[in-house]
């Protein structure tokens, strides 16, 4: 696919755990139409499924049934992903980056989702509108397409 073609795609997805599956086969099938490559799907994956599991674990304090909207585009050799749900406000830079230890056992639980999803993205803008919040995260996928597919 030519890296300065715009593609967009959007989906619902309930806020339960079992939605990751879609929300990783609807990024994968994404991800193939631009020929992107396997590692750069990846750490998009890794990226909104820690999001998606916080919104599930963290947004809602009711057990209904909610929904998130994911809204995923490509824009001159960028990624641009909005997600927008009605949980409770949270902004990730309101989270401090977590110290790090070279042990593993010496690691609290906890605390390191947000740190990574800030290293994976390189521009994440939170808003909160009305009740809503709307996450918008932009990673340059330039350098991330499959040699077989260009």
């Amino acid at each position: 696919m030519n890296p300065m073609v715009c593609c967009k795609t959007s989906f619902k997805l309930k806020n339960n755990l079992s939605e990751l599956d879609t929300l990783c086969r609807n990024l994968q099938q994404f991800g193939n139409s631009l020929g992107l490559t396997k590692k750069c799907i990846f750490q998009i994956n890794l990226a909104l499924d820690e999001l998606f599991t916080n919104i599930i674990s963290y947004g809602y304090p009711d057990s209904a049934d909610h929904w998130i909207n994911i809204a995923i585009s490509h824009e001159n050799g960028t990624l641009i992903i909005r997600i927008e749900d009605t949980g409770v406000p949270f902004d990730p830079d309101s989270v401090k980056t977590p110290e790090l230890i070279d042990k593993i056992e010496d690691c609290r639980v906890g605390g390191l989702g947000i740190h990574l999803i800030k290293k994976l993205m390189d521009e994440i803008v939170y808003e909160r509108c009305g009740n809503k919040n709307i996450l918008t995260l932009k990673k340059n996928i330039e350098t991330f397409y499959d040699e077989l597919t260009t």
